[in-house]
This record gives structure tokens, C-alpha cells and sequence, in this order.
């Protein structure tokens, strides 16, 4: 069993910063790729950012004000965003590709964590 779980979401003013936590545990020999999602009310689920060992990438319209980090040794992915605008108000999930002791690659999604921004 993989267990994905966000932190770190929140209620910030515009130009504000907030730095939000996934943390992978259980079965995990491997992780694959790591990745952010968010989804604004009545928007549909859109990429943020994304991770893997071989690169790193990012939403068009956020390049510049987010950053995807990654700690292997915490199975945690890292998601720094500044400057941020009353739009980046959305629940971002996590969702990650993992490589188990069986290995099977399996993807799994974290339960969100709210982010609202106040103009």
C-alpha cells in the first residue's frame, strides 16, 4: 500500500508565498515521477509542475514564480510558489508514479490540499 499525502495549503494574501509538502510512504521501491495538478472551482484539472530523474517542467503561464523540488531520501516533492495571485486559488494534488517491490509501476493521487489566495 502507497500512501500520498499534501501539506502546506492555505489562505494567503496576493504577492504572498506558500510552500506546499507530498510525502510518499509504504511499498515504494521507486519513484518514477512526481507531479502537481490543481483544479480551481468549475475549472477543469490542470498541470503545475512536474518531476522525474531525468527533468524537470513546468505550466507555460507559471514558469518563473513556482518551483518543483524533490527529496529523495524523504520520498517528499516540493512545490515553492511566490507571488501569488488571487487565480492560483485552487486545491492542488499530488500524483505520483511508483515503482513497488513487486515491480509494478502504479500512479497514485493525493487527497489536495486547498490553496485560496485573497485579493
Amino acid at each position: 500500500q502507497v500512501h500520498v499525502v499534501e501539506s502546506g495549503g492555505g489562505l494567503v494574501q496576493a504577492g504572498g508565498s506558500l510552500r506546499l509538502s507530498c510525502a510518499v510512504s509504504g511499498s515504494v521501491s521507486s519513484i518514477i515521477q512526481m507531479v502537481w495538478y490543481r483544479q480551481a472551482p468549475g475549472k477543469q484539472r490542470e498541470l503545475v509542475a512536474f518531476t522525474s530523474a531525468t527533468s524537470t517542467n513546468y505550466a507555460d503561464s507559471l514558469k518563473g514564480r513556482f518551483t518543483i523540488s524533490r527529496d529523495n531520501a524523504k520520498n517528499t516533492v516540493y512545490l515553492q510558489m511566490n507571488s501569488l495571485q488571487a487565480e492560483d486559488t485552487a486545491v492542488y494534488y499530488c500524483n505520483v508514479h511508483v515503482r513497488d517491490y513487486s515491480g509494478s509501476i502504479r500512479e497514485y493521487w493525493g487527497q489536495g490540499t486547498q490553496v485560496t489566495v485573497s485579493s
